[in-house]
Order: structure tokens, then C-alpha cells, then sequence
């Protein structure tokens, strides 16, 4: 066989209909169906489509099949399913009816289709070009993954193709959050150009704290925050095709970055997290998210930054594990806070750590095991500030070129 590396995109026609009801559910008899007693009913044997039950069924069912053929579902999602017979190695990622399916194994992948094909209508959409609005390319440097189209779309529906790009997302020192301006008469446009963003964001690490920060108006968006969130939308215009890639060249090994901006927020004075995990030189994991606390000291906040990343890359591990990618060595966690760096490889009780939930200690016990080694950064390198607060144009450029964000379509 031809042991090649290859994904393919597939699509079940009606998935829905293939679910098998296992209570009992009954319907009135359709239209045009010749029936003497009208007090009769329909019981369902198969699913519907508009059964609550339909979605749960077909994954109920396509679950089973993949299981009988020998694959394992992972604990760590339960959408991805994994198969290992010698060398041979077949995973799957399912998306309610569409399947993304990955192997290295060209004899084995269509003895798999055909063994699906047996059971639903499937229809075989060829190499992975396009799924749910991510677009993926192929080169002997990596994957490249982007959302180009959706990006046009966004900026299609503001009618700003013809605007002046903007530099950078959001500008320095703002207070949007303080921000008397006007409510919006109608709020619609806002709330779902910001939910566009937000999906937008899954390869755009750029946009992450700028998407966190318009996404807390959705409520009652004023004049300033939509004036913002167009912003945004003209820096989609300067970088139409920006992404990640997933680069070849690397030793698959894990590394996270965390930062916090202490009592960020004015208005509750909670602190703001950021991470970043990358997976060789590739960016594969990144959030900012407000801290469900107030911290009383930064030392207190860049510790609870250490504890959600620690807790991504440990999910990261098991995950990369079920598909076959091993870290016997510890996993590198980068921080410009000295203070958090002793709170974790320190287990002593003080004033400043007394007041701390037990639930963020468990950094300390990763760094005795030997899962996390957490090293010191300067914050003038630290990867993770473009995460946590709005950046200048010097700072932020270098922060995306650190990243490894690129964009295929820019003019060389």
C-alpha cells in the first residue's frame, strides 16, 4: 500500500433520517395518507428532521458504526474518532453530517469509505479544500489555513470595500468601556457583525483581544463601540487573506505563553487573561478571557494566567496523544511575571498566596511532575501581550511575525 499522508472532506446526504429512535415517539398522520380511523398516529421507528432527539440519534448511529469498524473515541473530544492497526493509522472528525478523514494509508482509507458507504449515502467531496468557511492550502512548507471568503463577506456586508485600511485592530488606550456615546436605535447589525468576528477569529490570533473587548456590548452596543468594531472590519481590509500555517518543519513539541493585564476591566476591576500554546513554531491554541475573580495583586492574576494555560496544554497532550503524537518531555510555559514563576515552583504559604483558591495550586504539582517547566520572559518578547491589551503598530507587527500569522495573498 501507499503509506501517504492524505485528508479527505465527506458528506452524508440526510443524515438526520439515519438515526434510530430509541423511545417512543409518535406523529399525526401526514397529509394525503388514506387513513379510515382519525384517531390513529404514526409512531416513529427513524428520526426526523425538527426531532430534538434527530441530532443525538445520527451521532448515536454513526458512533456505533465507527466503533464496530475498530475505532476508538477520544475522551478528549468526543467528535474525533481514531483507529491504529500497525502502521496503519485512520482518524475521523465529525461535524454533524460532514466528515473529515485523515490517514496514511491510501488502501486502507478507501476499504473505510466503502465499509461507510454501506451504511449511508455518503458522498466523497475529495482532498480537504474547504470546510465550514476555513480554507485550507498545501504546500511542502505546511498547511496554511485562512478564512479569505468569510473575511470579503464581512466586509462586503459593512460596505467598507471601499474604505481606507487601518493598520492595526483597535487603538491603543482606549475606554470603550467608559463610553457615554449613544446607544444604537437597532442593535442587529452590531451584535452580528461581532459574532462574525468571533468565529473569524479561530484563525486570526489577531483578533482575539479586540473581539473579547466588543463582544461585552452586545446588550447595548453604543455609537463608539460600533465605530470600533468598524475599525476592525477595515483592518480585515489591509490583510484579506491572513492565517495560520501549520508548519512541516517542527518536532510537534508543545509550548504555552501566558500574560495578564491586572484589573484591566473599569468597570469590575477584574484582570484580563491571555495564552497562547504553540505546536512547534504553529499557533494552535490562544484565548482572552476576563478572570471570574479579582486579583489583589498582578503576581495573583499572572498566576491565574498560568493556571488556565497549564490546564490547555495538559488537555493539548491527551488530545495529540490520541492521535498518535507522543511528549515524554516536559512542556514549556513561558511568563514575564518573576513572581508567578515562584508561586508555582515555590510551595510556600504566605500572605501573598493564602487567599488563592486550592484549585489554582495545581501548577505546583505539573512543575514537581515534570509536565510543565516554567521559564522566565522578558515582556518586551513576551508572545502572549498581543493577547491582553491594544498594541501600537510597531509592537503589534512584531508580535503577528513572532506568531508565524501569515498571509499568502499579500504582495510580495
Amino acid at each position: 500500500p501507499t503509506r501517504r499522508s492524505s485528508d479527505l472532506q465527506m458528506d452524508v446526504y440526510n443524515a438526520f433520517l439515519h438515526g434510530d429512535l430509541s423511545e417512543e415517539v409518535y406523529m399525526k398522520v401526514p397529509p394525503g395518507f388514506k387513513n379510515t380511523n382519525p384517531n390513529m398516529v404514526c409512531r416513529l421507528k427513524k428520526s426526523l428532521y425538527g426531532l430534538k432527539q434527530a441530532p443525538r440519534c445520527w451521532f448515536a448511529k454513526l458512533s456505533k458504526a465507527l466503533k464496530n469498524y475498530g475505532f476508538v473515541q477520544s475522551y478528549s473530544d468526543y467528535s474525533l474518532f481514531g483507529l491504529c492497526r500497525g502502521r496503519t493509522q485512520i482518524n475521523v472528525l465529525v461535524y454533524v453530517d460532514d466528515l473529515i478523514i485523515a490517514g496514511n494509508d491510501k488502501v486502507a482509507l478507501t476499504t473505510f469509505k466503502d465499509y461507510l458507504g454501506r451504511f449511508f449515502y455518503i458522498k466523497d467531496l475529495g482532498v480537504l479544500k474547504y470546510f465550514l468557511g476555513l480554507e485550507v492550502a498545501r504546500n511542502p512548507e505546511g498547511i496554511f489555513l485562512c478564512q479569505r471568503k468569510y473575511t470579503l463577506e464581512i466586509i462586503s456586508e459593512t460596505g467598507l470595500l471601499g474604505a481606507k485600511p487601518a493598520t492595526f485592530s483597535m487603538e491603543q488606550n482606549h475606554n470603550l468601556a467608559l463610553a457615554k456615546g449613544e446607544f444604537l436605535a437597532d442593535p442587529a447589525p452590531y451584535r452580528r457583525l461581532v459574532g462574525r468576528l468571533i468565529y473569524l477569529s479561530v484563525t486570526r490570533p489577531d483578533l482575539a483581544y479586540s473581539v473579547h473587548i466588543l463582544s461585552q456590548f452586545m446588550q447595548q452596543p453604543r455609537e463608539d463601540h460600533w465605530e470600533a468594531a468598524l475599525r476592525v472590519v477595515r483592518y480585515l481590509k489591509k490583510s484579506l487573506g491572513q492565517g495560520i500555517l501549520l508548519r512541516t518543519d517542527n518536532d510537534l513539541s508543545l509550548e504555552g505563553w501566558c500574560d495578564s493585564d491586572w484589573a484591566s476591566c473599569p468597570l469590575t476591576r477584574r484582570s484580563l487573561t491571555g495564552w497562547l500554546v504553540l505546536l512547534g513554531y504553529s499557533p494552535v491554541l490562544w484565548k482572552t478571557k476576563k478572570q471570574q475573580t479579582v486579583s489583589r495583586s498582578s503576581a495573583e492574576a499572572e498566576y491565574r494566567s498560568m493556571a488556565a494555560t497549564v490546564c490547555e496544554l495538559k488537555w493539548l497532550k491527551q488530545l495529540l496523544g490520541n492521535l498518535g503524537v507522543r511528549h515524554p518531555k516536559g512542556m514549556k510555559l513561558y511568563c514575564d511575571s518573576q513572581s508567578a514563576l515562584y508561586i508555582a515552583q515555590n510551595p510556600v504559604f504566605h500572605e501573598r498566596t493564602k487567599h488563592i483558591e486550592a484549585d489554582c495550586h495545581f501548577v505546583r504539582d505539573a512543575v514537581t511532575d515534570g509536565m510543565i517547566c516554567p521559564s522566565y520572559v522578558s515582556t518586551s518578547v513576551q508572545l502572549a501581550d498581543i493577547f491582553t491589551k491594544a498594541l501600537g503598530k510597531v509592537k503589534f507587527e512584531f508580535l503577528l511575525r513572532k506568531l508565524g500569522v501569515r498571509d499568502l495573498h499579500a504582495p510580495t
